[in-house]
């Protein structure tokens, strides 16, 4: 199949699959400690107003979520800022799960991404780069996910400052995306890596799903976001429209 978005210049994207990469959203999916907890009432019953219909209220950085440069930056930009042109663009995935299933602190380094670029393809300018540590499975069990250590910091891996450094300016991609609650290892409560990227008002993607289903390369992501005006973030549904 063949879908078509059409600019100044016409662009296609081939695909043969669309794969879902976000999260159902409900009361009981992991928050970040001291996040509201997504909370849904019904306000209309079909029996009694004829149709059907629910408010909810949720953190902006919950469920499957991009973060705003206003995340870590008071003069930084809004979600609502962020063009079109700029949430369709081509992904990459880096397989991470054997180094995180013998240290859940494991970050990214450029070695990685070297060997990575080396059985598969030189990653190309304007890509994003998804993290798949294998977090995703422990989706359903909070305390796991989260996987707290004395003094409550968390343990999960994600992109190493110097290796991010080394993808923004050697590689330009356009950002960086993971399976875990945040793109920083979950020990950095700096979030060194978020600032690094939102700085340059890339993108940042956390608590993606089904990234097993994903090749290495060759595909393309379409992230739909809720424009919220003045938004630190937004939860997001993002496709992978696989070549």
């Amino acid at each position: 199949m063949t879908n078509n978005f059409n600019s100044n210049n016409l662009k296609t994207i081939a695909y043969r699959d669309i794969i879902d990469l976000s999260h159902t959203i409900h009361p009981n999916i992991p928050i970040w400690p001291g996040d509201p907890a997504p909370e849904f009432e019904t306000v209309s019953q079909i029996e009694k107003n004829g149709y059907f219909l629910r408010k909810f209220s949720m953190g902006e950085h919950s469920g499957t979520h991009i973060n705003a440069p206003n995340s870590f930056d008071p003069a930084g930009a809004s979600v609502d800022s962020y063009a079109p042109q700029s949430l369709v663009l081509p992904g990459i995935a880096i397989d991470i799960r054997e180094q995180s299933l013998a240290n859940p602190d494991y970050s990214l380094t450029i070695d990685d991404i070297l060997n990575w670029e080396h059985k598969h393809k030189f990653i190309e300018p304007g890509n994003l780069v998804l993290l798949y540590t294998g977090w995703q499975a422990k989706w359903e069990d909070e305390r796991a996910f989260f996987n707290p250590g004395e003094g409550g910091v968390c343990h999960f891996p994600g992109f190493g400052k110097a290796a991010t450094q080394f993808l923004l300016e050697e590689r330009s991609i356009a950002g960086i995306g993971t399976d875990t609650h945040g793109v920083d290892p979950g020990q950095d409560e700096s979030f060194a890596v978020n600032k690094l990227v939102l700085e340059q008002q890339r993108i940042v993607l956390e608590n993606l799903a089904n990234l097993h289903l994903l090749p290495a390369a060759n595909f393309t992501l379409a992230i739909g976001i809720l424009p919220l005006l003045g938004g630190s973030g937004s939860p997001v549904s993002v496709l992978a429209f696989v070549a």
